[in-house]
């Protein structure tokens, strides 16, 4: 979004104001009205805007001391609760061609959005070349934290290493020993005068994961880096290479919502090749770490999702997992990453 990184003079306006003018100059559904069919005023697409940014940020949740789900400002969120899958998932290509079987085992779509049997057409998930090519000077992975506050059962308060960033600090020293050159930024996107502040931990994040993408063309994956909020009673953890190791789900969004349909203000051309990614990465955990992986949650907004082809939002454990339980599962998903 190259309008968020400067700003022509202007009239003085607020923050808020000035996002949604931005975002009508670039994703223009009622400026260039003329000799279309409908016409929507500046003010509804702004308050439609903002009101699916408000959504997205709500999206991804905190737990209150009860187990509750809360939003980054406090206020308590209505979310269906994300399944775990736990029953083994075959990998015959046979019968994960049976659309219903695809999604009942490998997918779970939260009910405010859809998914469609040409869009989860398993011979061409697996078709799409997402192989990273390692070849050639400059990094080819880069992870970040839109939700860089999300901590663990035993983190520290204050210490940055035993909180999210610390995990995706870790994750990036594996890659690197893996001969896949790996940038790790621990930009905080979700504080606000100090205080935790997510409703636009997605837009500010975006501006400073573009910058380093324009000065890093080389970069093939981009991995944003969260933990769940699930309820105090449970617990999210498996063994893997002998290790008690938090369980893992891939995110991904599909910018469409059962009440508006395909959502214009948030366009992602890789929304196929974004598919393809995670389900590749999940066919690759079915067969050398099946009970590590949540499955695949299938959501209604963008995430930043459109920024590579290659990009995932992954869920490494929860609030209820230990420092430690998380790192351990750092360790197999960087072989399912050098796999790919």
């Amino acid at each position: 979004m190259p309008g968020l990184f400067y700003a022509e003079k202007e009239e003085k306006t607020d923050w808020n104001t000035w996002i949604a003018k931005k975002a009508m100059q670039m994703i223009p559904l009622g400026s260039y009205v003329e000799g279309k069919g409908t016409y929507e005023s500046e003010i509804e697409d702004t308050a439609t805007y903002e009101m699916i940014m408000a959504r997205q940020a709500a999206d991804e949740n905190e737990v209150d001391e009860n187990g509750n789900l809360i939003n980054g400002d406090g206020s308590h969120a209505e979310k269906d609760a994300k399944e775990v899958k736990t029953e083994p998932v075959t990998v015959s290509i046979e019968q994960l061609r049976d659309f219903n079987y695809l999604v009942s085992h490998y997918y779970t779509v939260d009910s405010t959005t859809m998914i469609g049997q040409e869009q989860l057409n398993v011979d061409e998930l697996l078709a799409k070349d997402m192989h990273i090519d390692t070849s050639g000077e400059g990094p080819k992975v880069l992870i970040f934290h839109t939700h860089s506050q999300e901590t663990f059962v035993d983190s520290v308060e204050g210490d940055v290493g035993t909180s999210i960033v610390g995990m995706g600090a870790y994750l990036s020293e594996l890659l690197n020993a893996k001969g896949i050159s790996t940038i790790h930024h621990d930009g905080v996107y979700d504080l606000i005068d100090g205080k935790l502040d997510r409703s636009k931990a997605y837009e500010f994040s975006e501006v400073g994961v573009r910058k380093i993408l324009e000065e890093n063309p080389s970069i093939e994956v981009v991995i944003d880096l969260h933990r769940d909020g699930v309820g105090n009673d449970t617990h999210l953890v498996t063994e893997a290479n002998g290790k008690q190791a938090a369980k893992i789900m891939f995110f991904n969004g599909l910018s469409r919502t059962k009440a508006n349909g395909d959502i214009a203000y948030l366009p992602n051309p890789y929304i196929q090749d974004n598919l393809a990614f995670s389900f590749q990465l999940e066919y690759q955990a079915a067969l050398y770490y099946p009970e590590l992986y949540r499955g695949i949650y299938l959501a209604g907004l963008r995430y930043n999702l459109h920024l590579r082809p290659r990009a995932l939002l992954l869920e490494a454990g929860a609030q209820t997992n230990t420092v430690q339980e998380v790192k351990n599962a750092m360790e197999p998903f960087a072989d399912i990453l050098d796999r790919e």
